[in-house]
């Protein structure tokens, strides 16, 4: 009996293959790719064409050393050719409010939210077409580690933040791609739960930790045997970042 050949495209292939590179070659990524990606990336979608997002490009040395600080010394931070700050960015949706006599200070929820989700799109769309041009990235969420002071860094103004940073240059590392957790664990069905065979979570989430770990070993990394249950536990126990809603809130992001 002959299986039909999965279906891929260019585009599903460069996802596939997708991993995290953190080292790059001595090697200049050219303004004309930053701004092919960049305009490539703003085609994204965005929520009623609000466009609440800004990019920062940066590779000034003086200012990757700042930012390699707030993300905990991470070296790939200081030596990377090229660093995107995405940014939720409310301050034009200010301007239209303000020549129309209105005005988004004390924004809710809502607005928040659309930003970073219209940053978050920018940013998957940026590193999908800088993979596709043969460079690699990693995401750097860790810019949130002091919100305040990556705002200071970036000199961002109210209304802006940065939600997360991007690395990006010409690999200089081949890692071996993180298997990711079984589609059945994150698919549900009509209704949340109906997962395919109707495996219950514990299971699920049992067999990621020995994949897991398994994957962790074979590259010589340390790791428990509950690999990803243990590691997400330990993340969020204390809770992370817990000044981030007060440093939301300073730069004029009212999430509540």
């Amino acid at each position: 009996m002959s299986h039909p050949k999965p279906l891929t495209s260019e585009t599903i292939n460069l996802l596939r293959d997708r991993v995290s590179v953190r080292k790059y070659a001595d090697k200049p990524v050219s303004t004309t790719l930053i701004d092919t990606i960049l305009e490539a990336a703003f085609r994204a979608p965005t929520s009623s064409n609000i466009q609440a997002y800004s990019v920062v490009v940066i590779r000034d040395r003086s200012v990757l050393k700042k930012l390699f600080v707030v993300t905990n010394n991470q070296t790939h931070v200081a030596k990377t050719p090229v660093f995107f700050a995405f940014c939720p960015d409310l301050s034009r949706i200010q301007a239209a409010m303000t020549m129309n006599g209105g005005t988004i200070v004390g924004n809710n929820l809502e607005c928040g939210m659309v930003a970073s989700i219209d940053a978050a799109l920018v940013g998957m769309s940026a590193s999908l077409a800088a993979e596709s041009l043969g460079l690699k990235s990693v995401m750097i969420g860790a810019v949130r580690n002091n919100a305040e002071e990556t705002s200071r860094i970036l000199n961002l103004p109210t209304q802006v933040f940065c939600a997360f940073g991007m690395c990006l240059g010409w690999p200089n590392e081949s890692p071996e791609q993180k298997p990711r957790m079984a589609q059945a664990a994150m698919i549900h069905h009509e209704q949340y739960g109906n997962h395919e065979g109707k495996q219950d979570r514990a299971g699920m989430l049992n067999t990621y930790d020995q994949v897991l770990s398994a994957h962790y070993t074979s590259i010589n990394k340390p790791t428990n045997t509950d690999s990803w249950t243990h590691d997400i536990a330990k993340k969020f126990s204390p809770e992370p970042r817990q000044n981030l809603r007060q440093e939301l809130k300073d730069q004029g992001f009212f999430l509540n």
